[in-house]
């Protein structure tokens, strides 16, 4: 197994329509081209990775520790 710590993901919307993302956390609505930060968690979301699978959304990039941080405080 990996002993790699499992980092949360910046997500865009690169649709040129509204997306949804129900998720068992939370809801994301996004308008296209917006941006928001996931946790490692929702990251293994079933329906976050639908939406992965069908580029209903783009990862961007790993979120930073800091920004990391800062989200699981703001849903905490």
């Amino acid at each position: 197994m990996s002993d790699r710590k499992r980092k949360g993901m910046l997500i865009k919307n690169t649709n040129t329509q509204t997306v949804k993302i129900d998720m068992a956390t939370r809801s994301i609505t996004l308008e296209p081209g917006e941006e928001e930060l996931v946790t490692a968690e929702e990251v293994l979301d079933a329906t976050l990775r639908d939406f992965l699978q069908v580029r209903g959304v783009s990862i961007v990039r790993p979120a930073r520790d800091e920004e990391e941080a800062e989200l699981r405080e703001r849903l905490s």
